[in-house]
C-alpha cells in the first residue's frame, strides 16, 4: 500500500501530466507504432514497440503504480522514433542516442561534434555499457544522480540489454542524405496529369519562399553563440530540385530512385499531384524520406505510415462528412444511395470508402461509373424520390449536368473536387444540393488570409489559384518553423517530430480551420462542414452544419 506522501506524489505526477496532453498521449502509449519488418526481440523492436524476444511485452516499472506495458513501455514512446526526445511545456525527454550518451563532458562548446538538443546534461560523465544499463535497470544516471521518476526503470536481461545499448548506439547518427555543410537539398514531385497551370502557380510561390530564405545569409553561413554556452549552425542555404514524373504510375517508384540517387534531398516539400499519390508516398516510406503536405485530394498509404504528412483526408474526410449527413447519431439511415463518379480518378476510392461505412450500417448503395461524355444522363436516371445521390465529379462535369434536377431525396457533391464555392453547378441544382466542404469557411478564414495575401502582393504573384497557392505556402512556413526547432540535428525522423509538436502551437495563416498532428498522426485537418449555396449564380455559402469530425 501506498505511504501517505507516495500517494500524494501519485497525484502530483498525473497533474502535472494532464497539463501537457501531447506529453501524456506519448506516455500512455496512444501513438500509433508499426511493426513493419522489425525483427522480435531485437533492440529496434524493444525501442520502437516494446517487445521482447517471444513475444513478451516489455514492461517499464514506476513508483506509485504507474507501470507501463508493451507499446506504451517503448522507449520510442517518450524519447521518440529519433530517439532525440520531445519537450512540452516544463517536461523535457532528453535525446538517448549514442552521440549525445557517449558524449565527453565538456564547458567548451568548440571543443563539441555534437549539436545541441534540449535536455541534454553536458556537466554528467559520458555513458559506457555498463553505466547505461544501470540507468535503464535502476534509473541511476552515469554520475550517480537518480533519473526522474517519469522514467519507467526496465528489467532487461543481458541479451536484451545489449541488444538495446546496440540499436541505440548509431540511432540518428551518421551523414544525413541531402544535408551538406551549407545546403538543405530539398524536392518537389509533380505527377504527370497534374494541371500545368497549377505546377506553374504552385512553383513559383515555392521560388520565391526560396529566394527568401537564401536571402537572409550574408557571407555564408556562419555559426551563434546563445545563452548558457550554446553554439549552433542557424543558417544554411535552401536548394529546390523539381522532380517532374513521366509515364503510367506504376513506373513512378523507379523514377524517383534515380532522381534520388542523382539529387539526393533531405525532405519532399508541398508538391503536386491529380488522380493518385500512391507511388510517390509508398517510395517515400521505403526510402525514410519526409514528404510534407503535397497538393493531394487524395493520400496515400494506411495510417500507420510515418514519412508522409498531409494537409487532410481529402475525398475520404469529405466521405466520412457525407456519411455524417445522411447518418447522424440516433436518426434512420437512408435506405439507398446513388453514387456517380468517374473510373481512374480520385472519385472512385472516396465512392468506395462511402460504399464501406454506409453497407456496414445497413445501407443499401449503388454505383454509376462514368466512361463517356454522354453517360450523365444515363447515370442520373431511375432515381427515386428517397434515394441519396451521391457526385464524385469535377466541374466540367458539374457544369454539364442536365435539368430538370432529379428527384432524389438528397443530393450531395464533393466540395474538394467541384471546386468548393466556385463550382459551377447550373442554378437549378444549387437550390437542391448540399456540398461538403473541408476546409474553414470563407468568411471565418478572411482575416488569416491577410497575411499570405499580402506576401502574394509584395512578391508580385496574382492568385489565381489562391487555395493552392496558400496551401504552398503555408508547406514552406510550417518547413522553416520545424526546422528552426531542429538546430544542427538534421535527422528525417526528427523533422516530422517537430512538426508534430509544432503544428498546434503555429499560427494557422491558411484555409484550414485547425491543423494539429497528435504523434504519428499524418492527417493534420481533420473536419468540415456541410454548406448549401445561398444564391443562384454566384460564390455563397452557408453552413448548415457545425464543425464535424467524422
Amino acid at each position: 500500500m501506498l505511504s501517505r506522501r507516495g500517494r500524494f506524489q501519485q497525484r502530483v505526477d498525473l497533474v502535472v501530466l494532464m497539463r501537457f496532453p501531447l506529453f501524456l498521449m506519448l506516455l500512455l502509449g496512444w501513438a500509433e507504432v508499426s511493426a513493419g519488418a522489425i525483427a522480435a526481440g531485437g533492440g529496434e523492436a524493444i525501442f520502437r514497440l516494446g517487445s521482447l524476444s517471444g513475444g513478451r511485452a516489455l514492461i517499464g516499472e514506476r513508483r506509485g503504480g504507474l507501470d507501463v506495458k508493451g507499446t506504451a513501455a517503448a522507449c520510442a514512446t517518450c524519447h521518440r522514433r529519433s530517439g532525440l526526445g520531445m519537450a512540452e511545456g516544463q517536461i523535457i525527454i532528453p535525446p538517448i542516442t549514442g552521440r549525445f550518451l557517449l558524449q565527453p563532458r565538456t564547458l567548451n562548446v568548440r571543443d563539441m561534434s555534437t549539436p545541441q538538443r534540449h535536455g541534454t546534461a553536458w556537466t554528467r560523465l559520458p555513458y559506457n555499457d555498463s553505466t547505461l544499463a544501470r540507468a535503464i535497470r535502476l534509473g541511476i544516471d552515469s554520475s550517480g544522480r537518480q533519473l526522474d521518476a517519469l522514467m519507467p526503470r526496465y528489467r532487461l536481461d543481458a541479451g536484451a540489454m545489449a541488444s538495446l545499448i546496440a540499436y541505440l548506439r548509431p540511432l540518428s547518427s551518421g551523414p544525413i542524405r541531402g544535408v551538406t555543410e551549407d545546403t538543405l537539398h530539398f524536392a518537389t514531385i509533380v505527377t504527370p496529369d497534374a494541371d500545368p497551370g497549377d505546377k506553374r502557380a504552385m512553383l513559383e510561390v515555392m521560388q520565391h519562399f526560396f529566394e527568401d530564405k537564401n536571402s537572409f545569409i550574408r557571407g555564408g553561413s556562419r555559426p551563434m553563440s546563445a545563452t548558457r554556452q550554446v553554439e549552433y549552425r542557424v543558417t544554411r542555404r535552401w536548394q529546390l530540385h523539381v522532380w517532374e514524373l513521366t509515364g503510367e504510375p506504376q513506373t513512378w517508384g523507379e523514377q524517383l530512385r534515380r532522381k534520388i540517387a542523382v539529387e539526393p534531398v533531405f525532405a519532399a516539400i508541398s508538391g503536386l499531384g491529380r488522380s493518385t499519390w500512391q507511388p510517390v508516398h509508398q517510395f517515400c516510406e521505403q526510402l525514410a524520406l519526409p514528404c510534407l503536405f503535397p497538393n493531394v485530394e487524395l493520400p496515400g498509404g494506411t495510417g500507420e505510415d510515418f514519412y508522409s504528412v498531409y494537409f487532410s483526408r481529402g475525398v475520404q474526410l469529405e466521405s466520412g462528412l457525407m456519411l455524417r449527413q445522411l447518418s447522424p447519431p440516433g436518426a434512420r439511415p437512408p435506405d439507398n444511395i446513388v453514387q456517380v463518379y468517374r473510373g481512374n480518378d480520385i472519385g472512385e476510392a472516396a465512392a468506395q470508402s462511402l460504399k464501406r461505412s454506409a453497407t456496414e450500417r445497413g445501407i443499401a448503395v449503388q454505383m454509376r461509373e462514368l466512361s463517356g461524355a454522354g453517360d450523365l444522363a444515363r447515370a442520373l436516371s431511375g432515381l427515386r424520390p428517397d434515394d441519396v445521390l451521391v457526385l464524385w465529379l469535377r466541374g466540367a462535369d458539374l457544369a454539364a449536368l442536365p435539368d430538370p434536377v432529379p428527384a432524389a431525396g438528397q443530393i450531395l457533391i464533393s466540395g474538394l473536387m467541384g471546386g468548393l464555392e466556385g463550382s459551377p453547378l447550373p442554378r437549378a441544382w444549387r437550390e437542391s444540393a448540399r456540398m461538403t466542404y473541408p476546409l474553414d469557411l470563407p468568411a471565418q478564414r478572411r482575416v488569416r488570409m491577410n497575411f499570405p495575401q499580402g506576401w502574394y502582393r509584395v512578391h508580385r504573384i496574382e492568385p489565381g489559384a489562391e487555395r493552392l497557392q496558400t496551401d504552398t505556402y503555408v508547406a514552406c512556413g510550417i518547413l522553416a518553423e520545424a526546422l528552426g526547432g531542429m538546430l544542427d540535428n538534421f535527422v528525417p525522423e526528427y523533422l516530422l517530430e517537430q512538426t508534430e509538436a509544432m503544428l498546434s502551437h503555429r499560427l494557422n495563416n491558411g484555409y484550414y480551420a485547425r491543423l494539429s498532428l497528435g504523434p504519428d498522426q499524418r492527417n493534420a485537418s481533420k473536419g468540415g462542414y456541410i454548406v448549401r449555396f445561398t444564391d443562384g449564380t454566384g460564390s455563397a455559402i452557408t453552413a448548415e452544419s457545425g464543425w464535424v469530425v467524422p
